[in-house]
């Protein structure tokens, strides 16, 4: 395929967005010169996929792909977790997922795909099973020059490397999750106001979803906060959805909170409430 000639940067990453979007419709994480798509990964075992990954750089750029695992907190946070104190459910999450390649060169606006897939053993207990697939960049090598740190008469240059992660789930049998919405409360913060919310959810599934505050009696939501994501081993987590001080005034009172599915997803509701807000 012969990619048009762009002028600026701008423009490249504009157009390999598109490329992108044409190949997989969906959201695009970016980060540095690096996007992929899509953001998430969901896997049934009998069928794979694959992520497709754009250098919006000017230069050619070298890509490593490994398999990482991380637990939710309940303010949301994701925190790594080694080998050594994972769980049987993590540790096979680790052992039953397929992809190649593990490196990928990519010349400047070239898409490229790569491929996942999912080994799950006959015995597997039903549940959910994640890792995260981080993609990170490998500098190239460049001789000293430009500014530089000067340490104990040895010149040292700092190269940023920057990566994206993006969550890979397997679902093994019937699952299912149930939410509820609770403790929604305005708080004020030095900096501003903030509609924090608390979610709860039982079941075998994990969930993945946008939060809409509306006014009572209006369908134009006041505030919405995406990619709200509840994560298998949470019990409940907390949410926090920035508002200017026109949103909170909006708010100052009856309000509905609704946790629906993305809209690329169906946008089904998952949990509302019907609450007062001071």
């Amino acid at each position: 395929m012969k990619l048009p000639k762009l002028r600026t940067r701008a423009a490249l990453a504009m157009f390999s967005a598109a490329m992108i979007s044409a190949v997989l419709p969906g959201p695009v994480a970016a980060q540095g010169d690096l996007l992929v798509a899509p953001t998430r990964i969901i896997m049934d075992g009998r069928r794979g996929t694959e992520v497709i990954l754009s250098n919006i750089g000017t230069e050619e750029a070298t890509y490593r792909i490994g398999l990482e695992l991380r637990r939710m907190t309940p303010e949301g946070n994701l925190v790594e977790v080694s080998r050594e104190t994972a769980s049987e459910r993590e540790l096979a999450a680790l052992d039953m997922i397929r992809y190649a390649p593990r490196r990928i060169t990519l010349p400047p606006g070239q898409p490229q795909s790569v491929r996942i897939g999912a080994r799950p053993g006959a015995d597997l207990p039903d549940g959910e099973y994640r890792v995260h697939m981080s993609f990170s960049g490998i500098p190239n090598p460049q001789p000293l020059a430009g500014p530089s740190e000067e340490a104990n008469g040895i010149s040292i240059r700092l190269t940023p490397i920057y990566g994206v992660t993006i969550p890979v789930m397997v679902r093994h049998g019937r699952l299912e999750a149930q939410i509820a919405i609770s403790d929604a409360r305005l708080v004020q913060h030095s900096d501003g106001s903030v509609l924090d919310v608390a979610i709860t959810r039982s079941g075998e599934s994990s969930t993945y979803g946008e939060l809409r505050v509306l006014t009572q009696g209006s369908d134009e939501p006041v505030a919405i906060a995406r990619g709200i994501a509840i994560y298998a081993e949470l019990d409940e987590r907390r949410a926090a959805i920035p508002l200017s001080p026109e949103q909170a005034a909006l708010l100052n009172g009856p309000v509905r909170i609704e946790y629906r599915e993305m809209p690329e997803s169906g946008g089904a509701l998952l949990a509302a409430i019907d609450t007062t807000l001071n």
